[in-house]
């Protein structure tokens, strides 16, 4: 190989390893530059008793675009970083709850924001077997504060207790469960008196029904 030659395969490689050099050194800048002129939020999406959602989705928006998402930890707990400076609505959901709305945020640069346990999401209705129901005196009027039992009845006739409450002052309860083909016996006493009424359920829906009592208000 002539000298020349040599030289010039010398120089190429020196000029490329510089010019490397010189690119990772400007992505570097560029990149605390960015992380020094933006700022965040961090927080925990939860349930209503205050467990946190895993996998929840954080999303901010702004001006009716997406600018940018993070995901919950196990905890429910997330950091949403690299935002500029402004106000911004977070958007939050998951799997089987409601999606919650955190309006006009506002995030300054180099600060993330600690939103806590601000965020919280409920039960999807639309993911969930739920039966709401009355008690009733036999003149028609609600009982108030009647033990109602839920019950799950198999194919020969076994059941097994599933959970338990009292009607509201208007008479009325609610029992919420995963969907699936079931048939619930549901009991309500009160003051002696008790009254049982069955029901099939199966996909996500509000069955609703009515359970009389052989009593009279006046012989409370």
């Amino acid at each position: 190989m002539r000298p020349g030659k040599e030289r010039m395969r010398k120089f190429s490689s020196s000029t490329f390893a510089a010019a490397a050099a010189l690119i990772f050194a400007t992505f570097a800048f560029s990149s605390t530059a960015a992380a020094q002129s933006t700022g965040g939020v961090k927080g925990k999406v939860r349930t209503s008793n205050g467990s946190g959602i895993a996998g929840a989705t954080v999303t901010a928006r702004q001006k009716g675009s997406e600018i940018k998402s993070a995901t919950a930890n196990e905890k429910g707990e997330f950091l949403l970083e690299g935002l500029e400076s402004g106000l911004y609505n977070l958007v939050f959901d998951a799997n089987g709850y409601s999606s919650g709305v955190l309006y006009n945020i506002e995030i300054k640069k180099k600060k993330v924001q600690d939103l806590g346990d601000r965020l919280m999401l409920s039960t999807d209705k639309g993911t969930q077997v739920i039966v709401n129901g009355s008690v009733f005196f036999k003149e028609g009027t609600s009982v108030t504060a009647a033990k109602v039992e839920l019950e799950s009845v198999s194919s020969d006739g076994s059941t097994k207790k599933l959970a338990s409450g009292y009607t509201s002052s208007n008479g009325e309860f609610t029992f919420r469960m995963k969907p699936g083909n079931a048939k619930l016996r549901l009991t309500a006493k009160f003051n002696g008196a008790s009254a049982s009424k069955e029901i099939e359920v199966s996909e996500a829906a509000i069955y609703r029904l009515a359970i009389t009592l052989d009593l009279s208000r006046t012989e409370k």
